[in-house]
């Protein structure tokens, strides 16, 4: 599969820039100075078939929240890959998704032990996550709702929902948990799941394979 969160969203009556097939112009705020809210888009692309996953997050961008929701997608979609051996992600380097963010480190061990399957991680070096196919799911998206007023959640959770990527609609969540930044785990309580996150002596910071207790 292939993950990645994308530019956040601001919610309110703002122009967006984009085009609209209406007769008349849709009335906007022309300066964005106010919003009522802000979506954190997380994407998961599912290679195999090509069905999207898009959760829309509605407070912060951290490893717990892009863990809970692969945690989410692998339980919907677990019994269709019964006789899988590894799950492969592809994925930039972001600041919650650094093959060195403690957090992260934790959070992805617990989940392989939990589902009791190896997991393979296969980072974009910077300035090639271009090449991240979920990239281009998401410009179908921007070039989708880019004249729409996203006015609410709702509003922009239908927009999201209709948008087509390869002639198929995506499976739009809303999360509601609350995410907190700055979470860190300290060096004595890492050293637990170091052994389980095993680095590619090759390619160490980008190729990162974790095997379940």
């Amino acid at each position: 599969m292939s993950i990645d969160t994308k530019a956040k969203v601001k919610i309110g009556n703002l122009s967006r820039g984009g085009k609209a097939r209406t007769m008349e112009a849709k009335a906007a705020d022309d300066h964005d100075t106010q919003w009522s809210s802000v979506l954190v888009p997380f994407g998961i692309l599912n290679t195999h078939n090509d069905q999207l996953s898009i959760y829309l997050g509605q407070s912060a961008e951290t490893s717990d929240f892009i863990v809970d929701c692969l945690t989410a997608w692998w339980h919907e979609n677990q019994h269709n890959y019964l006789e899988l051996d590894e799950w492969v992600i592809d994925l930039d380097g972001g600041a919650a998704t650094r093959s060195n963010r403690t957090q992260f480190i934790k959070r992805m061990v617990e989940l392989s032990c939990a589902i009791n399957l190896k997991i393979r991680l296969i980072y974009y070096p910077p300035y090639h996550s271009k090449y991240n196919p979920i990239e281009r799911c998401w410009a179908a998206l921007e070039n989708y709702w880019n004249g729409a007023i996203l006015d609410s959640v709702a509003a922009a959770a239908q927009w999201a929902a209709n948008m087509t990527w390869k002639g198929i609609a995506p499976i739009v969540h809303l999360v509601q948990t609350t995410y907190h930044k700055g979470i860190k785990v300290l060096s004595q309580e890492l050293e637990q799941y170091q052994p389980q996150w095993q680095r590619s002596e090759t390619l160490p910071k980008w190729d990162i394979t974790i095997v379940p207790v």
